[in-house]
Order: C-alpha cells, then structure tokens, then sequence
C-alpha cells in the first residue's frame, strides 16, 4: 500500500510528462475501436510513420527555439523552398543525389543564419522575423518552381522519404529480421540506460522514481517497442526516415540533456536577464539555435520531396502549424523553459494519429481542423492549470496527501536561497 502512496503522489507531481504519454494511449486506444482495428494494422502503422515523418523532424528543432522563448513561422516555407532549391539542383542541373543533399542542407543553414542574425543581433523579435520568412520563401519558392512542379527523381533520393532497410531474409520469412534484431536491441538500450541513470540517481542521493512506477513504466515501454517492431517486420520493415529519426532523436536528446548549450538554451527560456547576468553568451546560444532550425527545416523539406517524388509549389504548406503543435502537445511550455524532445515526439505522434485515424473515418479537413484546434487549446490550458496548481510551492493538494517530497527537506546546516543569480559555465 505505501509502494502505491508512493507512486501515486510521484505521478501527481509529474502530472505534465506522464499526461502526454497516457493521453496518446488513450487516442490510440480510441481510433483502434472506431476504426475496427484498421488503425494498428502494420501497413497503416508503417505509413503513420512515413507520412509524420517530416513533422517529427521540426518538432525537434521547433521544440528547442520554443524552449528559448522563441517561435518559428516560417519552417514550413523554408521546407517548401528546399524542395524546389533540390528539385533545380538534381532535375535541371543534373547533380548526384549524394552531393545535392548537403548542398541542400547548407542552404538551410544559410536560410536559419539569416535569420537568427535578425533574431539575436539585431534584436527583431522572432515572430516577426519568422513571419517575414515565411513569406520572403514562399515567394521564392514560386520563383523557383515558376509554379511548376518538378519531377522526378533519382530511387535513391527517394528512398529517403520512402524506402526501407533490405530484407536480409530475402523475402522468405514471415517477419523481417533485420527490423526484429533493430527493435530487440533498440529496446535492450532503453532498458540498460534506465536502469544505469537510476543507479547513478540514486549514487548521488537524488530524487528518484517509486520502485514501482519505475518498473511499471519501463515494462510498458519494452511491450510497446516490441509490438512496434513486430508491426513494421509484418509488412516491409524498418522506413529509412525512422532510422534518420531515431538518430536525431537520440543526438538531440543528449544535446539538450548532457551538453553546455542545451543547459544554456533552459537557462535562456527559463530567465533571459538572469542567463545573460550569469556570463551565457545569449545571442550566440540563439543564433545558433536558428541555424540548427534551419537545418532541420531543410532536412524535413527533403523528405517531403522525395515521398512525394516531387518538387511543389504548395509544398510545406501547414507544416509549422504542425510542429509548433506537437511542441506544445508535448510538454513545452508557452513562456519557454520547459520541454524535450521525447515530448515534442509524442506530440507529434498524437497529431499524426489524429491526423491519420480521422482520415480513415471518412471526415472532412474542415472537422479534422476543428478537433487538431480544440487538442491544441486543451493542451496549453491544462499547461497552464498544471503551473498554476503547482506554483504556490507546496506541489500539489494531492502530492502533498500522499506525501511524496519533491524537495529534499531542509536542514541545519543547509543554506538559505537567494535570489540572485547563479553562475553557469559559459564556455
């Protein structure tokens, strides 16, 4: 019982990250009925992926210059501009897939540097430089296009967006072993680096996770990754662009979490004047985040075009709707601060199910825009009721009942806070 009472008030102090999770359960959950179970079918799983591919790669960046305090409007037209710039590069102009895709990937660090320039130096607020980009790319994404598509291109430039890992069993087994020996070890990894993180936790006397939340959670992560697996071995495999994800996943996730400018980037968000007061060179850290937005932007833009196997005018269209979306379904907060990128995933994820389990139930984009609007509001206002009902210092009124301590208590010997600001390594 007291185990339970643990878990129970660890939850209600992490009523935000474990919200996410449960809630996309539950939508799953609801589609798979609606839908009579076409929607975990594994060619359906297979295309949730690839269709959500291109949003889940600028939810990433998105959700690291919203952690900032900042916004980007003009990912979508950047992406839709990098398609055209790739289809120009490889149709007309005749170069190698292999050397267009970081000619493309410069050009987006280029488009990101122009406009952190404005951002961090110049002082322009991101809104409104974003919003001017959006527009300045997609004017120069028609001018590029001369609003023609253009197509097609090469196999191997569209296996990015659509292609999958070779089928070692040469198409004579039942599950595709090269993906079952990917999602076995994949979920092995995720196992040893829980249990290593709680050891080192618990080395240092922080606070740690019940017990028993901690192997309930991680149980279900392992069946969840299992049954993912099994999904994509039933069909074709593991896409190409979930293996790009995961790697960016994994690398950023790492940046934000163990790197010197990841702590700068939460500092940034969480208090601007007390980072710059702390020696954090903020208009480098900004700057920089644009360039990597940049980058990711054009990333997305190419998988989006080689998908497609085209180069459109209208190309990009919605895409920072999207992503800001799933950046806010996932944790991030609107003042800056907060978020991750797992989070920006799982709320990327919601939206494409949504996006995906509507679809399959016959309703129109005018209804899917309706429920995509409502999720995104309720989403920002549990945020804010969640800060609200923690705010006052003492946690929650059900934290606080079954006694779970998210402060370690005060001692003799222990210092008194201050309000002033602490010094952060500024290399």
């Amino acid at each position: 019982m007291s185990a339970l009472r643990e878990s129970l008030g660890f939850l209600t102090s992490r009523l935000r990250q474990v919200g996410i999770f449960v809630a996309l359960i539950l939508i799953v959950i609801l589609f798979q009925v609606l839908t009579g179970g076409i929607l975990l079918q594994p060619q359906n799983v297979t295309n949730l992926v690839v269709q959500n591919s291109y949003i889940l790669i600028l939810a990433i960046g998105m959700v690291m210059v919203i952690i900032a305090g900042h916004i980007d409007l003009s990912v979508g037209s950047i992406a839709g501009f990098i398609g055209a710039v790739a289809g120009v590069m490889i149709v007309h102009w005749g170069w190698a897939w292999w050397l267009a895709i970081p000619a493309c990937l410069l050009v987006g660090a280029l488009v990101g540097a122009w406009q952190g320039y404005w951002i961090a130096y110049v002082g322009i607020p991101a809104f409104i430089v974003t919003l001017a980009g959006m527009l300045i790319f997609r004017g120069l994404t028609l001018i590029t296009l001369k609003n023609q598509q253009i197509t097609p291109f090469p196999n191997e430039l569209r296996a990015l967006g659509g292609g999958f890992l070779p089928d070692i069993s040469g198409g004579t087994s039942v599950l595709e072993w090269l993906t079952v020996i990917l999602g076995v070890g994949g979920t092995a990894a995720i196992l040893f680096q829980a249990l290593k993180e709680r050891r080192v936790r618990r080395k240092f006397n922080l606070e740690n996770e019940p017990m028993a939340w901690f192997a309930v959670k991680n149980g279900f992560i392992a069946v969840l990754m299992l049954i993912i697996t099994f999904l994509l071995a039933s069909y074709r495999g593991t896409p190409i662009v979930l293996i790009v994800l995961a790697v960016l996943v994994i690398v950023y996730s790492a940046l934000m979490n163990n790197s010197i400018f990841g702590r700068h980037t939460y500092a940034i968000g969480g208090n601007l004047h007390a980072a710059e007061l702390s020696g954090i060179k903020t208009k480098k850290v900004t700057f920089r985040l644009f360039v990597n937005m940049g980058v990711l932007a054009a990333l997305a833009g190419l998988v989006f075009t080689a998908r497609l196997n085209s180069a459109q005018p209208a190309g990009g269209t919605g895409f920072e709707l999207d992503s800001i979306a799933a950046a806010f379904i996932g944790g991030a907060a609107v003042q800056g601060g907060i978020g991750t990128v797992a989070g920006a995933m799982i709320g990327g994820l919601i939206m494409g199910v949504l996006n995906n389990g509507m679809s399959i139930l016959g309703l129109g984009t005018d209804y899917q825009q309706l429920i995509k609007g409502l999720v995104l509001l309720l989403a920002v206002g549990f945020d804010i009721f969640n800060k609200n009902r923690t705010g006052s210092g003492g946690g929650s009124s059900m934290g606080r009942r079954f006694k779970w301590k998210t402060t370690p208590p005060a001692t003799e010997t222990s210092t008194p806070a201050t309000s002033e600001p602490v010094a952060v390594d500024a290399k």
